[in-house]
């Protein structure tokens, strides 16, 4: 009964990170699927089946322009066929398509127009990088942004206890240094002497004066990195480092520079929660992290800093946020194709590559964390999905694109034999690729 009772947990934690898993894949299959459906009907190319899924069929449904929608039981992906298709990665049925008038071989994928196949297959990786901009754009919205003067909004709980800044104070200057925009905050560190007190200059009121409030860069966590050593020892946002292996900490950047230095030997951490201070031993993990120049390695725990108090905010216009959403899915793109350079040529470790074992439990990590992170997570990986689908891979949409522009060039398109090898080379490259990634999952620390 006692080792029933010690399984149930962790078959718990299993069931909750493979729900995340499959609820956050879902949505980004169906944003790209659906986004080849509705360009493709507005196109007038017909759909026979939407399917969220492959295998046997759990429901579905037919609509009134006969379109069969599907749920299959195996959520690790899904497919529209085209009327024409031979399959679900658009393969051509030529003896029905020569069977049909010319009306009906218009509307198959391969009686199309050259511009109308182009973009029905292009649909997909927009529809994923437009959904990672509204979500982005979304979340912006209701975040907010630091407003000027910067505010006060609340102060995070201390171990340190209370101090004389407050909610609603306006700052002016911390330890001498003037603030006059939220960006000016990220450079104090290096300028503010190492103490728990420092002196603010807020309005009050409509009163100028000067209080004694905490060093603004806490060793406060504000965030864990799914599949790090603080996540799987339990740190939580809102915990305190207040030593680490017996020397106190005052500054985040102390915690980080005591870390870097560990050269991975494990780490005993004092963490304050709460009001209660438990002991926690962990071992820094070397990881890749991006930097102007390329990569660099570093030594760390998992968890990121952040200002002891969040300042009042206010969302930003539609626009606005939506061009910072663009910004941070091109951000992502940028990010990740230079982590596959760095891969390719052995700069950086191929572990850095993940497969479906490695995503369900980022994705279980970052549910934990709340609704906000878990969506954004989603366009994350929404956007890695609409980059990968145009690489220039037979079977995938790049591929497809690819045979598209030969088409526009030659004035023709290759020949089925040719299509049919090169589908099986690119489906053998997927497959290869997927094989290494769970490899991966399985092996790398």
């Amino acid at each position: 009964m006692d080792n029933l009772l010690a399984f149930l947990p962790s078959f718990g934690n299993t069931i909750y990170t493979l729900a995340a898993f499959v609820i956050a894949l879902s949505v980004i299959v169906a944003i790209h699927e659906y986004g080849h459906y509705i360009v493709g009907r507005w196109c007038g190319i017909h759909a026979e089946v939407f399917s969220l899924g492959f295998g046997p069929q759990l429901a579905n449904w037919t609509d009134k322009r006969g379109t069969r929608w599907q749920i299959a039981a195996l959520p690790l992906g899904g497919y529209v066929r085209f009327l024409g298709d031979d399959d679900a990665a658009s393969g051509m049925d030529e003896a029905a398509i020569r069977k049909m008038s010319a009306q009906d071989r218009r509307r198959t994928m391969h009686g199309a127009p050259l511009w109308a196949r182009t973009a029905t297959v292009a649909a997909g990786p927009i529809f994923n990088f437009v959904l990672s901009i509204l979500v982005f754009a979304s979340v912006m919205m209701v975040q907010g942004q630091a407003t000027l003067p910067l505010t006060v909004d609340r102060i995070s709980p201390l171990p340190t206890g209370a101090y004389e800044l407050r909610e609603g104070d306006e700052i002016r200057a911390i330890g001498g240094q003037d603030i006059d925009s939220f960006e000016t905050l990220g450079t104090l560190t290096d300028l503010l002497p190492l103490s728990a007190s420092i002196d603010y200059d807020v309005t009050r009121d409509g009163q100028g004066m000067t209080v004694q409030g905490p060093y603004p860069y806490p060793p406060l966590v504000a965030s864990v990195s799914p599949q790090s050593a603080a996540m799987d020892a339990g740190l939580r946002k809102g915990d305190v480092i207040a030593e680490i292996n017996g020397a106190p900490v005052v500054a985040f950047e102390q915690l980080r520079e005591q870390v870097g230095g560990s050269q991975g030997d494990p780490v005993q951490l004092e963490i304050w929660r709460d009001g209660e201070i438990f002991s926690q031993e962990l071992a820094p993990r070397v990881v890749d992290l991006p930097t102007q120049d390329g990569f660099e390695q570093r030594y760390l725990i998992g968890v990121t800093g952040g200002l002891v108090f969040e300042p009042d905010t206010q969302s930003p216009g539609p626009l606005s946020a939506i061009g910072q959403g663009a910004a941070q899915t091109w951000f992502i793109v940028e990010q990740s194709l230079s982590g596959l350079y760095h891969m390719i040529t052995g700069a950086i470790s191929s572990c850095n590559l993940s497969g479906p074992i490695g995503i369900a439990e980022t994705s279980g990590d970052v549910a934990r964390q709340g609704l906000i992170s878990f969506i954004w997570f989603i366009a994350v990986l929404s956007t890695a999905v609409g980059m990968l689908n145009l690489f220039p891979v037979p079977v995938l949409d790049g591929g497809h694109l690819v045979f598209f522009a030969y088409e526009a060039i030659i004035g023709k398109p290759p020949s089925e034999k040719a299509l049919r090898v090169l589908m099986s080379i690119g489906l053998a490259l997927i497959l290869t690729l997927m094989l290494f990634s769970v490899t991966n999952d399985l092996f790398c620390p």
